[in-house]
């Protein structure tokens, strides 16, 4: 996938430790020439967030050329499921999916739970995720940005390539 063995590429990825032995398999990145941000997701909840500011920061500062945003199938979704725990909060709970309902764009999702958990299905969180990074203005247009989703049974990986849309998205 990267035909310059010395260009920087980006990795953002789930908090799954054993992913970054993956991604030599996957990308032929070699390790020195790879930059990593892990979080929970991995999802890019607002286009001007701490998670973009530090993509961002990466292609000014260490000249990346390439973005992955990889996910894994091969284990269970480990959902937060909150909600339980901030139950004694009902009347803030629901003022906040009051919020997340009707002040778009400043909440990622319709509610707390999802939020906070993310979409159910992981092609559709790294899709989006894509194609804030791809559609964000302070990205170049020559940064390649693509999805993968890593499935790592019986111990070899494979990769399916997640696609990205075509128009513009409102992050203006």
């Amino acid at each position: 996938m990267n035909a310059d063995k010395n260009q920087k590429a980006l990795f953002l990825i789930d908090m799954d430790n054993g992913l970054e032995s993956s991604l030599q398999d996957v990308t032929n990145i070699q390790p020195e020439n790879r930059l990593i941000i892990q979080c929970y997701g991995p999802v890019i909840s607002n286009p001007y967030g701490d998670i973009m500011r530090s993509v961002i920061i990466a292609i000014y500062q260490d000249n990346v050329e390439e973005i992955f945003v990889v996910g894994t199938t091969d284990k269970e979704k480990a959902s937060l499921n909150v909600l339980p725990q901030l139950d004694s909060m009902k009347d803030k709970l629901q003022t906040l999916d009051y919020l997340f309902q009707n002040n778009r764009p400043e909440f990622s999702g319709d509610t707390v739970n999802e939020w906070l958990n993310g979409k159910e299905n992981d092609y559709d969180n790294i899709e989006k995720c894509v194609n804030i990074i791809h559609h964000h203005p302070f990205v170049p247009p020559h940064i390649k940005v693509r999805g993968l989703i890593v499935n790592n049974k019986d111990g070899k990986p494979s990769v399916i390539e997640v696609s990205t849309f075509e128009t513009a998205s409102n992050l203006t």
